[in-house]
């Protein structure tokens, strides 16, 4: 079992509370802010502003919020937030990367080195993990978009990698550079994804035991908690059972 991608489901699943819901729409808002200054404030004309409404909308970020984050990036006022990745070991020797969109780069490092610290992991220099991830593009449906079968035609259709689907929806990878023609070929055919993202793959896994896999799964969970933490990836895999017994704790 892929433990990080199953274990982003179970979080998803778990955090429907209003404290939750509130801390993913600030960073969403965060996304729209930063690719909206990044480039035209038309998601039209602005692929990376196209794709941080698209996922706003998928978690029913209401669409006044939406807005106000794209007039708040042409305002004066406006943060200026700078895109900082963050790489290190967590328990059992697992590699995680971290990205992060801070306006204080000083807190956020010294947030993140923290969490790994408590973990017993330890962060480590630029480049130090990263090259056991492929960087990819990742589309998700719901199981509603249809069975395994449906969904493997449409992407082969679409021209995607591969396709990952279990009880609760489908993930499908694509090339990097490929990902907005995959992505409207599929919306064509399936309808409108959950969510559309460009991520980090792991190459390989590295397995854990139940405590390590409670103790990465904790980091993660500090690190998804931070408010300047907008993604975090990691290649820990667990057996079936220990993801179950965890995961309803």
């Amino acid at each position: 079992m892929a433990g990080h991608s199953q274990f982003k489901n179970i979080m998803h699943r778990k955090g429907r509370q209003d404290a939750v819901r509130s801390k993913m729409f600030s960073k969403l808002a965060r996304e729209i802010v930063v690719a909206a200054k990044a480039g035209l404030p038309d998601p039209t004309m602005n692929a990376r502003l196209r794709l941080a409404i698209a996922n706003a909308k998928a978690q029913s970020m209401p669409k006044d919020n939406i807005e106000r984050a794209i007039k708040k990036a042409s305002g004066a006022d406006a943060e200026n937030y700078d895109e900082v990745r963050y790489e290190g070991y967590g328990p059992g020797g697992v590699a995680v990367i971290v990205e992060a969109l801070t306006d204080n780069r000083n807190r956020t490092a010294s947030n993140v080195r923290s969490y790994f610290t408590k973990s017993g992991g330890a962060l480590g220099e630029s480049g130090s993990v990263a090259f056991m991830f492929d960087r990819v593009g990742e589309i998700v449906y719901g199981a509603k978009a249809g069975d395994g079968d449906k969904v493997m035609e449409a992407a082969i259709e679409a021209g995607a990698d591969d396709v990952v689907s279990d009880e609760t929806g489908h993930t499908i990878i694509t090339a990097f550079e490929t990902l907005g023609e995959v992505s409207a070929a599929l919306d064509a055919s399936l309808g409108e994804a959950e969510s559309v993202k460009i991520v980090w793959k792991p190459q390989t896994g590295t397995p854990v035991d139940e405590e390590k896999a409670e103790s990465v799964m904790k980091l993660i969970a500090n690190l998804d908690d931070d408010d300047d933490v907008q993604n975090v990836y990691a290649n820990f895999e667990v057996d079936d059972a220990v993801m179950a017994k965890l995961s309803a704790a």
